[in-house]
């Protein structure tokens, strides 16, 4: 079996190294290189020189990890990532579902999930910690028809879906941030969801986004 080559990009070196010591401690797996940060991770990188899956961490100086991630999806989008991160927020997780991240890892997670999150990212299928999960798993038990939802509503559900900020939705749809607020109220009601996080899966689940 061909041993799957993991990168590292995280700013706290001692956090780095234990992470690095804890994959290589797994059957299978191998850290090739670590870096700080989204610049050193592409100084690092070549064609003939690629991890398969990267460790991203969210917030590191210089090239952050929502920038990272995206440079990635460009240049080279064969690499899986899976986020490292302190932060469960809905804004940070909404922005590197996006851009198609496969897994969300905290970073207090227990060993055997950082095994388990490398073991289906490796095979294809994605990862995320229990938070989304049981937000995806609320929308699914909990279907809303599209017909009780109103066409500003379903405008709403779209921009929610993107990296805008709830002030910047408003200036697009022509209407006071408190009105934003509303749609939103309103739709955590109707998709019993309680965060955007909430409403951007359910988005992605009836199609009206993609990952």
């Amino acid at each position: 079996m061909r041993t799957i080559q993991i990168a590292l990009v995280d700013d706290h070196r001692l956090f780095r190294s234990g992470i690095a010591s804890l994959i290589n401690n797994f059957i299978g797996y191998t850290v090739i290189f670590e870096a700080s940060n989204g610049d050193e991770m592409i100084s690092k990188i070549k064609p003939d020189f690629r991890p398969d899956i990267i460790l991203l961490d969210i917030n590191m100086p210089g090239m952050n990890g929502i920038n990272t991630a995206r440079w990635l999806k460009t240049a080279y989008p064969q690499i899986q990532i899976i986020v490292l991160s302190m932060f469960d927020d809905a804004e940070k997780v909404l922005a590197m579902l996006k851009l198609g991240v496969k897994g969300y890892l905290l970073k207090d997670s227990e060993p055997i999930e950082f095994e388990k999150a490398l073991q289906k990212v490796s095979q294809g299928e994605v990862y995320y910690p229990e938070f989304v999960t049981r937000l995806l798993l609320d929308s699914i038990n909990n279907p809303v028809e599209f017909d009780k939802l109103n066409s500003r509503e379903v405008e709403f559900l779209k921009l929610v879906a993107t990296e805008l900020t709830y002030k910047e939705i408003a200036d697009q749809m022509r209407i006071s941030v408190r009105t934003v607020d509303g749609y939103r109220d309103q739709l955590f009601e109707k998709l019993h969801v309680k965060s955007r996080v909430g409403l951007v899966l359910y988005a992605i689940k009836n199609k009206l986004t993609e990952l």
